[in-house]
């Protein structure tokens, strides 16, 4: 018999919560050491579990990756799904689509700055599936720009995905500057970039 305290508690294989130990741990170890020096056994040995079990639910350490960005992405894109189909003002629309995926951005921000660093250390056909998904976000997040200058309620001079591209660009740029415990929270920084960018697209008078 060990003493107690002296060896981790090992999760059962079967446990549903392996899953999210699993990415948990993996993106700990990554942030760390980074992607391409940390190995699979280092990261069941944390996580609490065995290879087979990490193998069940994640065919790679690459399928880690992938699905660290993947889960930010599907939580961004049904929160923005909802927001752009409510029956808010457009420029509510817009300003809580803006604001709402930077507080996730900040929400997840190891996720994300871990994904941009070793994104081209993925697979091809999973680097392709990573662009596809985003591509889908930005154009519906695009489309909300495109109806409100169609209206005449933002500007036109400036194209949509010119816009858009600026606008993530400094979205995915957060993980440089941003400090949890600053003078702004996740919620304030968000609703400052979603005021900058409707400023950005109110008509000239």
């Amino acid at each position: 018999m060990t003493r107690a305290g002296t060896r981790k508690a090992v999760v059962s294989d079967e446990s549903p919560a392996v899953p999210r130990r699993l990415l948990q741990h993996a993106t700990k170890l990554f942030a760390k050491k980074g992607f391409d020096r940390t190995s699979v056994q280092e990261i069941v040995e944390a996580a609490g579990v065995t290879k087979g079990a990490m193998y069940h639910y994640f065919g790679s350490k690459d399928d880690l990756l992938y699905e660290i960005y993947a889960r930010v992405l599907r939580e961004q894109t049904s929160q923005l799904e909802r927001v752009a189909s409510s029956a808010a003002p457009l420029r509510e629309r817009l300003a809580a689509a803006a604001s709402d995926v930077v507080v996730s951005s900040i929400d997840n921000l190891d996720d994300n700055t871990i994904f941009l660093q070793s994104m081209h250390q993925l697979s091809a056909d999973k680097r392709k599936a990573v662009r596809a998904e985003r591509r889908k976000y930005h154009e519906r997040f695009r489309r909300l720009i495109e109806e409100g200058q169609a209206s005449g309620e933002f500007r036109t001079d400036k194209p949509a995905d010119l816009v858009v591209d600026f606008f993530f660009g400094s979205v995915h740029h957060l993980g440089t500057w941003y400090r949890r415990g600053g003078p702004l929270s996740a919620r304030e920084v968000g609703d400052q970039f979603a005021d900058l960018l409707l400023s950005m697209l109110r008509p000239e008078s």
